[in-house]
């Protein structure tokens, strides 16, 4: 009986050896948990929205150019100064003769003499065809009179009639010479008189008014000071900069997802979040590079406000603005972190702990706004999911919250 009891004392005792070594050996071997980020599945408020940076522009801008060539006066005003429409902004003067140098001005002197010499001699050949046509006109007087005495012939009558009219033609063109002689000594002694060499400080009279076409601002001084400006070159541009949109460059992969009417926030100028709504999406798209070096292709986006003029009358042309196009929203729905879903089996999931264990969860998602995703199916407010999925972790893994 006491060997019996000995036997069955040696069994439980190396039992008891091996249970507690084969336990010793399972936790030795058995795999570490692994670190995790947990984050929770939470109902809530989210909106799916594309942001880029635009810049504000006045809807109707006006560039006022120079109508004819002439010089332009400096312009008194400055960026900003209010206008009305047809107030006076400046005048363009015909352009100054030019300067004449000493061999310019004697070439000028002598023309004058040559020209009043011109005149001169043109006016003694009037005097000239006065006389011969005078004394034609009493020849043919004379032989009238005798022509109801037949002392002479008809042919000679006629002869007389023709010298006559020869001689007062002669006279009329004589004196439509002396006219040309004259006109043209006075403009030579306006070339000689009116140069910007001249002390004379007199001011041709003709001039135009440049005015503004509507009521705003000055925008923009292209030419400023004085000088000679030609036909269609700009001098300033006009606007109101009461009336504002937004020009934003959205990326075309974005804009295929925006249309007319679409809400936009407009935020990052300075003041307070602003409304708008798309005016237009440009159908054209260009290239840009990026800060990167990158191309990308683009498209203007045209944006209206919503909001009164006084939450942002602050705002000028040119002024930078962050848009956030409203492409989704919803007050109440349930989401996860968009960094724990992952592909699997052709559709998406995520890592649920249950205690300290991590299982696959297959899940059905709705829309995205990047940093959070909709999940219509597979998931529950409060339950738990891995943030950042490592490529090691397996369905069942034990985990460890870091």
């Amino acid at each position: 009986m006491a060997t019996h009891t000995s036997a069955l004392g040696k069994w439980i005792f190396w039992s008891v050896i091996a249970l507690l070594a084969i336990t010793v050996f399972f936790f030795i071997l058995r795999p570490d948990p692994v670190w995790v980020d947990l984050a929770t599945v939470e109902r809530g408020p989210m909106e799916v929205t594309v942001l880029e940076e635009g810049k504000t522009r006045v809807k109707d801008r006006y560039q006022i150019s120079a109508p004819v060539t002439g010089y332009l006066h400096r312009l008194p005003m400055e960026v900003g100064d209010p206008v009305i429409p047809g107030e006076l902004l400046t005048y363009l003067a015909p352009i100054p003769a030019s300067i004449l140098d000493t061999r310019s001005r004697a070439e000028a002197e002598a023309r004058v003499a040559a020209a009043n010499a011109m005149v001169q001699s043109i006016r003694q050949q009037v005097a000239a065809a006065q006389a011969d046509a005078e004394f034609a006109r009493q020849e043919y007087q004379r032989l009238q009179s005798l022509e109801a005495s037949r002392f002479v012939s008809s042919e000679q009558l006629q002869q007389a009639r023709t010298a006559a009219a020869r001689a007062q033609a002669i006279l009329r063109s004589a004196t439509f010479d002396e006219e040309v002689a004259v006109h043209e000594l006075a403009a030579a002694r306006t070339r000689l008189q009116l140069s910007s060499a001249s002390q004379n400080g007199d001011r041709p009279a003709e001039r135009v008014a440049i005015r503004s076409p509507v009521s705003g601002a000055i925008l923009n001084i292209v030419r400023k000071s004085e000088g000679v400006i030609h036909t269609g070159e700009a001098i300033l541009e006009v606007g109101d900069p009461g009336a504002l949109d937004v020009v934003v460059d959205v990326l075309s992969f974005d804009a295929i997802k925006l249309k007319p009417g679409l809400q936009t926030r407009l935020t990052g100028w300075g003041g307070p979040e602003l409304q708008a709504v798309i005016k237009r999406v440009e159908p054209v798209g260009f290239v840009d590079v990026s800060a990167l070096g990158v191309e990308e292709q683009r498209v203007k986006v045209i944006v209206d406000m919503v909001s009164q003029h006084e939450r942002w009358e602050l705002l000028g042309d040119g002024y930078r603005v962050d848009a956030e196009f409203i492409l989704w929203q919803s007050e109440d729905t349930l989401q996860v972190p968009a960094s724990a879903l992952f592909r699997h089996e052709g559709g998406h999931a995520v890592f649920l702990v249950n205690g300290d264990v991590a299982n696959i969860q297959s899940v059905d998602i709705g829309a995205s706004s990047g940093l959070a995703t909709v999940v219509t199916d597979g998931l529950k407010a409060g339950d738990r999911v891995v943030r950042h999925p490592r490529r090691g972790l397996n369905d069942g893994d034990r985990v460890r919250v870091r």
